[in-house]
């Protein structure tokens, strides 16, 4: 953790920065952020699991206590309030220790609707950031998620500091011992479930924990984008064609996003997984300073059809394939996002810090972030190629059909489709490609 402790006071100094600027700019006095509180199930005497307010744990790794607070406003040392509550029915957090705790002015709340004692009693220029805003109207906050301050935080979201890369490649070293452990669990005959349990122990995490719902699929499940069940039954030695992993782990608040794709003998399908890693390595090295994301998403249609041409999946050239918007058919989704407190980071489609809308191209509405490409931003790339029955539907009835090789559409719907993702930093002079850094092939 010693090198987690010496980055960390300037990743404090950023972040400061960046709030005394908006501060400034927006004529205001200080932020309060809001951990967040339990959610009470519908008519039920349980919570659902908590999940912390991300503009919260961008400053300090404290991820599972709710009713905490912080006070901040760019000069002085920021103030916790951290909730340790008398409670003999749930665990009480112990005092914290960790190396976080010197950058901040910490006060204990054992109750929470207590803590206006702890806040400032003048909010007239304080803005609320947090989810709960009948609790900040009622505390009396005036100002609450200020949209000119939320757009300034999660445009420079973009920019990570040495910490937070350093928390994103811990998230990437424990997600790629997930990945290993799963992939062996495929070829050993498990199930989807019995291939779940197994991520999730090798990465010492639970499903609540990590950073998205595991998407785990068996042969024809590939082809559901955000397959979210767990079959407990495994196919046959005979029925069994493909696997799908796409599972990330968490590292002090921060994701990793890594998919593979396996095939369970060799064949087409095999050697089309080999196909779409070489040109998924292509794109990265297309992950360059002042590049616009949206133009590598195009480049990645033109790579995924000249795969379907290669292979003979459709009949045309790979820029026919394009232009006739064929290839969408088989990759409907955005080649990547940036990747930070959230998957999905926020800012990807910010010009600027006060948060001009730069849309995705009209043909292209999935694709996730249209920013342009800087050093210290840290990217997912993600190409897919599936065989989805409703999307084949739609283009088996369209004026392309006849140049579609149907027959070998029918034999590859089995395996359900391919992805490859992998987490990259972008530096100035080159690409840190941290999935495969840390060993997943």
């Amino acid at each position: 953790m010693s090198q987690l402790s010496s980055l960390y006071p300037e990743h404090i100094a950023t972040l400061q920065q960046r709030v005394k600027k908006v501060l400034e700019r927006e004529n205001l006095e200080g932020l309060v952020i809001h951990a967040g509180q339990l959610k009470r199930q519908f008519l039920d005497d349980m919570d659902y699991p908590f999940k912390v307010n991300p503009q919260f744990k961008a400053w300090l790794p404290v991820l599972d206590n709710p009713n905490c607070w912080l006070i901040v406003n760019g000069s002085d040392k920021p103030k916790l309030i951290f909730y340790r509550p008398v409670d003999f029915w749930h665990l009480v957090p112990d005092e914290p220790t960790d190396f976080w705790v010197s950058q901040f002015n910490i006060q204990y709340l054992e109750k929470a609707e207590e803590v206006e004692k702890l806040l400032p009693y003048d909010k007239g220029r304080l803005a609320y950031l947090g989810e709960y805003v009948e609790v900040a109207k009622a505390l009396g906050f005036e100002y609450i998620n200020p949209e000119e301050v939320l757009n300034y935080l999660h445009y420079h979201r973009a920019y990570k500091t040495p910490y937070e890369l350093e928390c994103l490649r811990k998230a990437n070293q424990i997600a790629v011992k997930g990945h290993e452990a799963a992939r062996d669990a495929f070829f050993a005959g498990a199930s989807e479930f019995e291939i779940l349990q197994t991520y999730l122990s090798a990465t010492n995490q639970t499903q609540e924990q990590a950073p998205y719902g595991n998407i785990i699929c068996l042969n024809k499940h590939a082809a559901i984008l955000h397959y979210m069940f767990f079959d407990h039954k495994a196919p046959s030695e005979a029925d069994r064609h493909s696997f799908l992993i796409d599972a990330g782990a968490g590292f002090h608040g921060y994701a990793s996003d890594l998919t593979r794709t396996y095939a369970y003998r060799d064949g087409e399908f095999k050697d089309m997984i080999a196909l779409m890693d070489e040109h998924q390595l292509a794109m990265i090295d297309g992950l360059k300073p002042n590049v616009k994301y949206s133009e590598l998403h195009i480049d990645a249609h033109h790579r995924i059809a000249s795969i379907l041409s290669e292979t003979g999946i459709v009949r045309l050239n790979a820029e026919e394939i394009v232009e006739r918007k064929i290839s969408s058919t088989f990759f409907p989704h955005g080649l990547g996002h940036h990747l930070g407190l959230q998957v999905h980071d926020v800012g990807g489609f910010m010009a600027d810090e006060r948060g001009t809308h730069m849309p995705a191209p009209e043909e292209h509405q999935f694709l996730r972030t249209t920013r342009v490409i800087e050093p210290n931003m840290v990217f997912t790339i993600e190409p897919g190629l599936y065989f989805i029955d409703s999307l084949l539907e739609i283009l088996k009835s369209s004026e392309h059909a006849s140049h579609i090789n149907w027959e070998k559409v029918d034999q590859m719907r089995k395996f359900g489709g391919i992805r490859i993702e992998d987490n990259v930093i972008v530096h100035r002079e080159r690409n840190e490609n941290m999935t495969r850094d840390f060993g997943l092939a």
